[in-house]
């Protein structure tokens, strides 16, 4: 669940802790107080787009930071691993995200830095969250698809059926394309083969361009070599008196100063070595200057080469690997048109054998839909009837698709009748706002079980219904409340009595700012903010409170 939550200067929150516990939790306050400044910070934790207009008047930055406990960490390790960040230590997940009005906004996770997408990965892990219009989400067939496949827990079977999918329609891709390129006749093969011939009458190597240069380099700058080889050895050993002539002068100074004063030998030790290396110097040079390649024949026939490589590189590729690996892609594509024949029957073989593997998939998959659609109408239509359509009708029918799709052979229509005597339709064409925010509640009670999102979030769902109706609302969310943590912003106190907890949202205003806060209420309290929702604070309303509070309480 969500321990706490902990918000600094968004909107007109300053400084906020709120810590809550599990079960349902009624969120509460005047209209503009700054509920949605609760949904708006769950937002900033699961990645949302973050406006820095909601940054807190004469303030840099905000921040968010939210707590959760978890039973199983499994699902979120996984992310976590996969961003290579370390597992959750004790069940514990603390997410931090910063908004900068300067444009530097950053978001942890268990205090390492983390991108956006890792946030938005684990917020659907994490929070369920609906607000007044999130119902529309049910106009979807997709969606409606997927709670079908999470109601019937064919998760794994979609995904082997996906698999399977995707290899049928690549191969189907690979046959149209071979079938294209016979279309397109000659003119491509003409091309592959001058392409394909042109790289190998070169006879590439790897590696080879460097070698090249490098002796390219020598060829064309021999003379230039050859000067400069002449200018070291004749400083070295020249006829005028070279360096080595003077230090083999020095050097019998030398042994005459030792022959005299023995202890200057040790003065001395480094002579004779650096005498040494400046004759093999010397040497070193004078055989690099007799091996310099001075003919023209040769440093043309490196032009040349020099030349084809560049070429080559202009039409295929920054290198010769690039060139190489260009050649042996066409060589794949030229074997594949000149023996098309062959390659047809064999991707025309693979075709069929891997629709075999989707229609096997596919019936395993149809077949607990099948069974799985039923079961969530009854149990969606039962939840309904809670809610105050007493005699509405609820099916999922499946509708047969031409050929296989993504998400398998069928499709998933919800159909709804919410008074007696009229005629199934699609939802999205007969429930009004408030209606689909009942079907909406009354199909996530019927998904409760499979449901691994410990954390669900109303806010105002309720909006469009009535008293009586509101009320069988909260009990429904208290009932939710019994597996999952739920928040429910509202505005009825029908809702708020059937609360496990219960806090009030206020806005103050103290040297001339504005501030919202948010703190629990009991007792008393309660009482008082409940009998303020109905419309007053007489007494005769506080003991309407105090009636609500008690079967509230009571029945929970």
């Amino acid at each position: 669940m969500l321990s706490f939550l902990k918000i600094r200067n968004l909107a007109l929150v300053e400084d906020v802790t709120w810590e809550l516990g599990a079960g349902l939790v009624g969120v509460t306050g005047e209209t503009g107080a700054g509920k949605s400044i609760i949904v708006g910070a769950l937002k900033l934790i699961l990645g949302e787009r973050a406006d820095r207009s909601l940054i807190r008047t004469g303030q840099d930055t905000c921040t968010v930071e939210a707590c959760f406990h978890l039973r199983n960490t499994r699902a979120v390790d996984a992310v976590l691993e996969e961003a290579g960040l370390e597992p959750c230590q004790e069940g514990e997940l603390l997410i931090k995200r910063a908004i900068s009005a300067g444009g530097a906004n950053k978001q942890f996770v268990n205090c390492s830095p983390v991108t956006i997408q890792v946030l938005k990965s684990l917020g659907e892990l994490l929070v369920d969250l609906h607000g007044p219009h999130d119902h529309q989400s049910l106009n979807s067939q997709e969606r409606q698809l997927e709670m079908l496949d999470q109601f019937s827990g064919c998760e794994e079977g979609l995904a082997a059926y996906q698999e399977a999918w995707k290899g049928w329609r690549a191969a189907v891709a690979e046959l149209a394309e071979l079938e294209n390129s016979e279309r397109a006749g000659s003119q491509q093969l003409d091309m592959l083969k001058f392409q394909v011939n042109e790289i190998a009458s070169a006879g590439l190597k790897p590696g080879e361009e460097e070698e090249i240069g490098a002796r390219h380099r020598i060829a064309a700058n021999g003379a230039r070599l050859a000067e400069l080889c002449g200018a070291i050895t004749g400083r070295l050993a020249g006829e005028e008196g070279g360096v080595l002539d003077a230090l083999r002068e020095i050097g019998r100074s030398i042994h005459e100063l030792e022959k005299i004063d023995p202890g200057t030998a040790k003065m001395f030790e480094g002579f004779q070595s650096a005498l040494i290396e400046l004759t093999d110097l010397e040497s070193s040079v004078q055989e690099y200057a007799e091996d310099l390649e001075t003919d023209p024949a040769e440093l043309a026939r490196l032009d040349q080469r020099v030349t084809t490589i560049q070429a080559l590189k202009r039409k295929y590729g920054s290198s010769v690997e690039a060139i190489l690996d260009f050649q042996a892609e066409a060589e794949a594509k030229l074997a594949k048109i000149e023996n098309r024949g062959e390659e047809l029957e064999r991707l025309g073989r693979l075709v069929k054998e891997r629709r075999a593997q989707v229609d096997k998939q596919a019936r395993l998959l149809s077949d607990k839909r099948s069974k799985a659609a039923p079961k969530l109408a009854r149990e969606v239509a039962a939840h309904l009837a809670d809610l105050g359509f007493k005699r509405s009708v609820f099916e999922a029918r499946l509708n047969r698709l031409e050929e296989p799709g993504r998400h398998g052979l069928e499709e998933v229509d919800f159909q709804f009748a919410p008074n007696p005597g009229e005629p199934l339709k699609p939802l999205r064409l007969t429930a009004s706002s408030g209606e689909m925010s009942r079907v909406l509640l009354a199909v996530k009670s019927a998904l409760a079980k499979q449901d691994i999102v410990p954390l669900m979030v109303f806010d105002e769902i309720d909006a469009n219904v009535g008293g009586n109706i509101a009320e069988a609302v909260g009990r429904k969310m208290a009932s939710l409340g019994g597996t999952h943590q739920v928040i429910a912003i509202t505005h009825f106190p029908q809702v708020a009595s059937l609360a496990r907890t219960q806090f009030v949202v206020t806005k103050d205003i103290e040297d001339n700012r504005t501030r919202s806060t948010i703190r629990e209420i009991a007792g008393d309290e309660r009482v008082e903010e409940l009998a303020r929702m109905l419309g007053g604070r007489l007494e005769s309303a506080r003991e309407h409170a105090r009636a609500l509070l008690a079967a509230g309480q009571g029945g929970v």
